[in-house]
């Protein structure tokens, strides 16, 4: 690490609404210490904020101001922010998102650290898969950024279903647009989406402890297919246990929350994390405060970013 970065101090936020419970200081503030970095995340909850959501802009003024680093952007304000911005990364640009905002020589930036996330996380947990035809279920901002994440990596054919099916064919218009050398549909017929599918990736809030239940009936699922999953608390959903008592091969959601952080702290500081140590953290405070049903549960369950 270079005496720059090690002297400096990096006050960072995150901003967005109803966010008290989030897990991003703690995955955030762990690895700045354990980095030996002078690093600090607050939370900039807009629901405290006299002006609601609305004051989202005087809030990124301010901070600015006080010479923050910049801040981690979350709902209700990944979109909204965009204008204020002076640069987007691509990956934002196509996502129309922005979860982290870098202030650097007067100037804002904007950058999409959810993809990045899922993609580090499957690469590293599903290793040699097939990609030839994937299936989506979810057209949110979570299936918008891993849809992007998946044709990164290869995947020739991507089919999205979602309950809104007008959400589900702008998704797939704007990824085709994006990678016009692959084929991405929407599919309002999820079976003949996952008949002949190598993998299905969940993208919706389905699964979580306080939305339990799944988005994909059972009957659905085969042998032959690899299933990954958004959802990380609990780490083991619903769908995950099924798909793994058939012998798919899985992958949970603790990865994409863990690694988008950390791509965020690099931005923000110019030096790596060790994304395994923040994994191998993040799991083990998982496992053994967020217990179904629990406040604690809740307040893992809030987006990492």
């Amino acid at each position: 690490m270079n005496s720059v970065a090690r002297h400096r101090r990096y006050q960072v936020g995150l901003l967005g609404a109803g966010i008290q419970y989030s897990s991003s200081p703690y995955l955030h503030n762990t690895e700045g210490r354990a980095l030996g970095l002078d690093y600090s995340q607050q939370l900039l909850d807009l629901d405290l904020s006299p002006d609601g959501s609305a004051g989202f802009a005087a809030v990124l003024d301010r901070i600015e101001r006080e010479g923050y680093a910049g801040t981690n952007v979350t709902f209700p304000v990944k979109q909204q922010i965009i204008p204020l911005l002076h640069e987007l990364s691509p990956e934002a640009q196509v996502l129309h998102a922005v979860n982290t905002v870098v202030f650097r020589d007067g100037r804002r930036f904007g950058y999409n650290t959810d993809w990045w996330g899922f993609a580090e996380s499957f690469t590293r947990g599903l290793p040699g898969v097939p990609l030839q035809r994937v299936a989506l279920i979810g057209a949110g901002g979570a299936g918008a950024a891993v849809a992007y994440a998946i044709l990164q990596l290869g995947a020739s054919e991507l089919r999205i279903h979602d309950v809104d099916a007008t959400r589900a064919a702008a998704l797939a218009a704007r990824m085709q647009s994006a990678f016009p050398q692959r084929k991405v549909t929407a599919c309002a017929n999820l079976a003949a989406a996952l008949q002949q599918a190598d993998g299905l990736i969940h993208a919706t809030p389905m699964g979580m402890a306080k939305v339990p239940g799944m988005a994909v009936p059972e009957q659905l699922l085969h042998v032959g297919l690899w299933v990954a999953d958004v959802v990380y608390v609990p780490l083991e959903t619903e769908l995950l246990r099924i798909a793994r008592r058939l012998g798919c091969r899985t992958l949970d959601g603790s990865g994409m929350a863990i690694y988008q952080a950390a791509k965020a702290i690099e931005l923000f500081t110019g030096v790596t994390p060790d994304a395994e140590r923040m994994r191998a953290g993040f799991i083990s405070k998982l496992r053994t405060v967020a217990k179904p049903g629990t406040a604690a549960a809740q307040a893992l369950a809030q987006a990492a970013t």
